[in-house]
């Protein structure tokens, strides 16, 4: 073999070992940038279903629980409050929930009191406006917003209203109805939210 053969040799050895090299090391930096764009498990707890324990929530109170970073509110209605919500059905702008549906309103929420039972309503308590927290106001009786309130929540920012089933009220700033997270009934005292029978 001449020396001309030995050192074509060589190169290719070379370049082979070279190539093999840098395949390794580009495997060996993509395993951690790869691992780095998987969901921490902080992110992957944030976006976990969680559970309310509803026993002591008697008629007529509201409890937050948080999911996702969002709160969300469920308020044990009494007669009255589903009363309030039927006669309020002609001055909400959406009261068959029928705008977005399956963005705002899962399917088994899409009635008069946007909800699986009655008495139990389950809302996402951020503003459709510009994201801001309605305060509520449960209890009948005259308000500087509105002298003949029949109870619901209220956006100071922009005075957005929504009844107690979470639907807005014609000609306010508010586009839509507060959304109902997927949620379900594990027992009559405990609701799962972030996850529903379909989920």
């Amino acid at each position: 073999m001449s020396e001309k053969e030995d050192i074509q040799r060589a190169r290719r050895t070379l370049i082979k070992l070279s190539a093999c090299a840098g395949g390794v090391a580009a495997v060996a930096s993509a395993v951690p940038f790869a691992a780095s764009m998987m969901p921490s498990e902080r992110a992957k707890a944030l976006g976990a279903p969680v559970e309310a324990d509803i026993t002591y929530l008697h008629p007529g109170e509201m409890m937050r629980v948080e999911w996702r970073g969002q709160p969300i509110w469920i308020v044990h209605r009494t007669k009255e409050m589903l009363d309030a919500v039927k006669a309020t059905g002609t001055k909400v702008a959406d009261p068959k929930s029928e705008r977005k549906p399956d963005e705002l309103t899962p399917e088994y929420a899409r009635n008069e009191f946007r909800s699986i039972k009655p008495e139990y309503l389950v809302v996402v308590g951020i503003c459709t406006h510009l994201g801001c927290s309605p305060t509520e106001r449960l209890k009948p009786g005259p308000e500087p917003f509105d002298p003949e309130w029949s109870g619901g929540f209220y956006c100071p920012c922009h005075g957005s209203l929504f009844d107690l089933a979470g639907r807005v009220y014609k000609n306010k700033p508010a586009p839509d109805n507060l959304k109902v997270p997927p949620h379900t009934f594990l027992s009559e005292t405990k609701l799962l939210i972030g996850e529903d029978k379909k989920g």
